[in-house]
């Protein structure tokens, strides 16, 4: 069985493996979050975000990618459409420090060993992880640190197009929205107690934030060889 095993993967390498071009660069741009205080748009960078980023190209269609992005969230109950938010008037700012890892696919063939410039969409996935403070608020509506912090998985679910110029650089745009299995960024659910008498809000939505920016990275390594992963 171990000896299948070895020759299955050993097919799908050679299959997959045009490619072991490395790159590594930076991240720029915006962030904004979702939850239950502040605005709802899906889209609309209220804070800076920033970050570095790798990627192994194992195949001109997919790469592992790794990223560690540093952003502040800002929640503000004045920006929402929702006179009940707007009424409330809570507000937030959360400091953010997001570890990300997965796969990314493009929809065509990126082969950076080509002489000719490529350009495609692509898709990512993975898993977040994001370390940020705890905090909440009490029933007058005072923000009050916990003076902790926590750790909330999620799932990125990213959208973004690039293309490579000057034979060793990629520049990209996306737009990532990123799933957390937590609802305590925005406060709305005191860490020390979920079900403390000042949680509010729906406890069946869980917090999102969306990171929208670009990518420049440089790409460096040798050319293909067939070998085992």
């Amino acid at each position: 069985m171990r000896y299948l095993t070895i020759i299955f993967f050993s097919i799908i390498t050679i299959q997959l493996s045009h490619s072991q071009t490395h790159e590594i660069g930076v991240f720029l741009g915006g962030s904004n979050f979702i939850g239950d205080v502040g605005a709802t748009t899906y889209i609309a960078p209220n804070k800076p975000a920033f970050g570095g980023i790798y990627k192994w190209n194992r195949s001109p269609r997919h790469s592992f990618r790794f990223s560690l992005i540093y952003s502040e969230l800002e929640g503000k109950d004045s920006k929402s459409d929702d006179p009940r938010r707007q009424e409330r008037d809570y507000n937030f700012n959360n400091h953010l420090v997001e570890a990300s890892l997965g796969l990314e696919f493009t929809f065509l063939d990126f082969d950076l060993h080509a002489e000719k410039n490529k350009a495609t969409p692509y898709l990512y996935s993975g898993i977040t992880v994001a370390y940020h403070d705890n905090f909440f608020f009490t029933r007058q509506g005072v923000y009050t640190s916990e003076n902790t912090t926590s750790i909330a998985y999620g799932i990125p679910m990213v959208l973004g197009f690039k293309t490579n110029f000057l034979q060793s650089f990629v520049l990209a745009a996306e737009i990532g929205a990123r799933y957390t299995f937590s609802d305590e960024i925005d406060g709305s659910v005191p860490d020390y107690d979920n079900d403390a008498p000042t949680a509010f809000g729906n406890k069946n939505n869980n917090d999102w934030y969306v990171f929208t920016g670009i990518t420049l990275t440089y790409t460096f390594g040798k050319k293909p060889c067939y070998c085992v992963f």
